[in-house]
């Protein structure tokens, strides 16, 4: 077997994987959501109770633009055909507001 192969381990199949790379960045929005919310009511209001309230109120737009940007890059990565365009997607909408200073 030549030396110049490198066999990935678990942990680097774990962080290329497409599945992983979306779950961390769904999680870094619930982090994010819980900050706002947090800062909102004045406390800590909890990762389990962040969760629940991004998954009802954000979750399904989330996903239908990190979708649609997936698509796009797909699109971008195939070899062009005549008379074809592509669209820009808008940034997702996050309802809450901006924390003031």
């Amino acid at each position: 077997m030549p030396e110049e192969t490198k066999e990935l381990d678990g942990d680097d199949l774990l962080r290329n994987s497409t599945l992983y790379r979306e779950f961390q960045a769904e999680r870094e929005e619930i982090l994010k959501h819980k900050w706002i919310e947090s800062e909102k009511a004045g406390y800590d209001i909890g990762f389990e109770r962040a969760l629940t309230d991004w998954i009802l109120k954000h979750r399904s737009k989330w996903r239908a633009y990190r979708q649609s940007l997936a698509r796009a890059q797909q699109q971008s990565a195939a070899p062009s055909s005549p008379g074809r365009t592509s669209t820009a997607s808008s940034p997702p909408v996050h309802d809450s507001p901006k924390p003031s200073a």
